[in-house]
């Protein structure tokens, strides 16, 4: 009966001591299976810190309760820094409107970048605006003032003039957004 016994208890802690070892041994696989987990979610944070990516993007700008323009772009990456940046490394399209919800002036652009605190966009690469009446201004940089509703640049432009059918070639311009109201800077004899 004692061997019995024994044997039973014997039993008990061999059971008990495979139990605590299989305990011991999945609590090893989970601790082991979530630092695998962690460390790729830092890889991850390393890879893309700071950076949301968006396709196919349309996006409505508006004023006071006023839509004033639609932007499309194939490809928007916005940063996420002390001075946050939004950029259009693949194009960029804009529709303004005027208050009857008319595109007045449309604006095309191989790259752009935006700075949400200086509500500024800076425009480069094959840049060209023209309004509803034929107005077109090309140019290789851009700066377009959200706030002011304003065009601006110290590069060389060329802009057409629908109403007298002339080129006129300036180092610099200022300009409102609908191109009614240009200052040139440094105009330019025309080259045949």
């Amino acid at each position: 009966m004692i061997c019995g016994l024994l044997n039973v208890n014997m039993i008990s802690q061999l059971i008990h001591t495979i139990k605590n070892i299989a305990a011991i041994g999945i609590g090893c696989f989970f601790i082991i299976s979530c630092e695998n987990k962690i460390q790729d979610l830092q890889n991850l944070e390393t890879t893309a810190l700071g950076v949301e990516e968006g396709i196919n993007i349309e996006s409505y700008i508006s004023q006071s309760g006023r839509m004033k323009a639609k932007l499309t772009a194939p490809l928007m990456l916005r940063y996420l820094l002390d001075t946050p940046k939004i950029e259009f490394t693949k194009s960029l399209h804009v529709d303004f409107y005027d208050d009857s919800l008319r595109v007045e002036t449309q604006l095309n652009a191989k790259y752009a970048q935006y700075l949400e605190t200086d509500s500024k966009v800076f425009l480069r690469d094959s840049v060209i605006v023209f309004n509803r009446t034929g107005d077109t201004l090309w140019t290789s940089v851009l700066y377009w003032d959200q706030n002011k509703q304003e065009f601006y640049t110290d590069k060389p432009v060329k802009v057409k003039r629908e109403f007298n059918n002339k080129y006129i070639h300036s180092i610099g311009i200022r300009a409102d957004q609908n191109l009614r109201d240009i200052t040139f800077y440094k105009v330019q004899p025309e080259v045949i």
